[in-house]
């Protein structure tokens, strides 16, 4: 059974992620949107969406929580970035003239303008998913499978280890990371079809790796 909260701070795609997520509940699971602590702190899983920039994210996380004990909080159990998500969780963004994140997962967050090419940006639409570890998130999905992505910017994480698949777009870039009881993905699952109900479903069957 599970107890999903869904964190709304104003920039995530909500309604997507809240119907694919009751999609694959089982009976006895429930899920809710809050902003309550109270909530999170009785919750079993925890799923921060978001879309836009960076700064705006910020900034709306810590009108909305104390930023210690959020990280706190998202840190004790199974979380799932997703987007907005992912690039909040790194130490620093580039974007926005440089901005400050949580940095729960050391790295930077970088524009795929800095690559030089003429690549069309944002990063929009189908793209592959190469898995770098047999973790139980990828049960059932299969290698090389494609997901949704929608951004112009991409997370490089300092350690290698955490880095559970990535994508080609310019160049190779992480496009999913795990540490701990922390998920997060570059791609929006809740677009993504039979894949990403897969993979939503394999997230709330996780327990998560506590440190």
């Amino acid at each position: 059974m599970a107890e999903v909260v869904i964190i709304d701070y104003g920039m995530g795609n909500i309604h997507s992620v809240y119907k694919a997520v009751k999609n694959v509940l089982d009976k006895n699971s429930n899920v809710k949107v809050s902003t309550s602590f109270k909530d999170i702190k009785n919750s079993s899983h925890i799923i921060l969406p978001g879309q836009g920039a960076v700064g705006s994210c910020m900034n709306n996380i810590s009108q909305v929580f104390d930023l210690d004990e959020f990280k706190n909080h998202i840190t004790k159990k199974p979380f799932l970035g997703i987007c907005m998500g992912l690039q909040a969780v790194m130490s620093f963004s580039e974007e926005d003239e440089g901005v400050q994140c949580l940095d729960v997962i050391t790295g930077k967050v970088t524009g795929f303008k800095s690559l030089g090419k003429n690549l069309k940006i944002p990063h929009m639409g189908w793209n592959k998913v190469e898995h770098t570890s047999n973790h139980n998130i990828w049960q059932d999905i299969e290698n090389h499978s494609y997901f949704y992505f929608v951004h112009s910017y991409y997370v490089e994480p300092e350690d290698p280890k955490v880095v559970l698949g990535t994508t080609n777009y310019g160049k190779k870039f992480t496009s999913i990371i795990q540490k701990n009881s922390m998920i997060a993905s570059q791609f929006h699952p809740e677009k993504s079809s039979k894949n990403g109900l897969q993979f939503l479903k394999n997230f709330l069957n996780w327990e998560g790796d506590i440190e």
